[in-house]
């Protein structure tokens, strides 16, 4: 997978180049680097090369409207492979038509989409990462104006395209047209897509399947009580308003099998009084791991307006810290982690197994090479088309 060039003391491995402050440093002084990003992580039957890792990012890309993915999403994520990313998760993808975010969103609900998808992740094995998709259903937050291409936002009305969206309760997101409250068939319905849809992930190849229950989409809606106001099952306690995600979970490990890895993303906090906790996210990710989830992608907010989000330089390592902690399941971490060196301290101190990058990768999609080059890791995935601009040792 890759080569390290080791000290001679220690079992340590050198930073030959000066300048990476906050390193641990050996016996005399001199800075090491322990290379945690570049140790390889297993789940199940899959093997990611390192640590890091690219998040899912929405590229409103679909310029047929029919969920199939394009040549953008080929030249998209296969540079992020070529860059040297360990796993790379594609973007929300929607279980069903009216789980799109907006028209120009992926989907994985028929088999042109599959057929779609399956040389996209044929590529990316072939640059040795690993590949994975996440599985999305935007309830009260979908049938909106795609974030690039036009000057409208909010709702996207049905004689522009639009469809009547669904949710937990009938409570919109502010701005937003209301949704209908999903109805228990509905809501068996909704397990169902999105077990289909990880068929299909299989069916095209995919390694690893995350759920997106975070970010106000309708996982997370059913889990935070601002936006579940629900007084069956399904409502009221937090393990009512689990039992939807915990159902897909089930669903969703039964449709992949024991081989493939399985992720939820959680937004682990509302950033809003009376809203979804870091407690319950801790506790509800016990749960979902009893249920078949092997990893948590830990981000936050996004299912309401006005939220209190203290934005800085790694500021949501705190809260994949404390998941890990108090659930005793490994987490990554995301949102503003943009050095090679502030990734590696937060995973060699065991505050997160692995980094999800996002606009880090978007601006530099060879940051994984460059950070193992920062950080004095010699590693053996450069596309041999690239090997004339490796970095020259020290």
């Amino acid at each position: 997978m890759r080569a390290v060039r080791p000290c001679t003391h220690d079992r340590l491995f050198c930073v030959p180049r000066a300048g990476l402050s906050g390193l641990p440093t050996d016996s005399w002084g001199k800075s090491v680097a322990v290379a945690a990003l570049f140790e390889p992580f297993t789940l199940r039957g899959v093997t990611m090369r390192n640590r890091l890792w690219a998040a899912p990012m929405c590229q409103y890309a679909v310029g047929e409207k029919d969920g199939v993915p394009r040549i953008w999403h080929l030249v998209h994520l296969g540079a992020l492979a070529a860059g040297g990313a360990g796993l790379i998760v594609a973007e929300a993808t929607a279980v069903s038509p009216e789980g799109r975010i907006s028209n120009a969103d992926t989907g994985l609900w028929n088999d042109a989409q599959t057929a779609a998808w399956t040389p996209i992740v044929a590529f990316l094995h072939a640059q040795g990462a690993t590949a994975g998709i996440q599985l999305s259903h935007a309830g009260r937050k979908a049938s909106v104006w795609p974030a690039w291409g036009s000057d409208r936002h909010g709702t996207m009305a049905t004689q522009d395209g639009g469809w009547p969206t669904v949710s937990a309760s009938a409570v919109p997101f502010p701005g937003y047209a209301p949704p209908v409250a999903l109805d228990a068939a509905g809501i068996q319905g909704i397990v169902a897509a999105f077990a289909a849809a990880a068929l299909r992930a299989v069916a095209a190849g995919f390694d690893v399947v995350e759920l997106h229950a975070a970010h106000g989409y309708l996982l997370h809606q059913f889990l935070s009580p601002l936006s579940n106001r629900r007084t069956d099952e399904f409502g009221g306690t937090l393990p009512n308003r689990a039992r939807l995600l915990l159902q897909v979970v089930a669903a969703v490990r039964a449709a992949i099998g024991a081989d493939r890895a399985l992720f939820v993303r959680f937004s682990a906090t509302d950033h809003t009084p009376g809203g979804w906790t870091e407690e319950e996210t801790a506790e509800v990710a016990g749960w979902a791991r009893d249920a078949g989830a092997d990893f948590f992608d830990v981000s936050s907010g996004g299912n309401v307006t006005g939220a209190r989000i203290p934005l800085g330089p790694g500021y949501q390592v705190p809260l994949a810290r404390h998941l890990k902690a108090a659930a005793d399941v490994p987490v990554s971490a995301v949102g503003l982690i943009t050095t090679a060196l502030q990734a590696e301290q937060i995973v060699a101190t065991g505050q997160a197994d692995a980094i999800m990058l996002g606009r880090e990768l978007l601006r530099d999609p060879h940051f994984p090479l460059r950070a193992a080059h920062e950080l004095g890791v010699s590693v053996d995935y450069w596309p041999p088309q690239y090997l004339r601009a490796m970095w020259p040792e020290a």
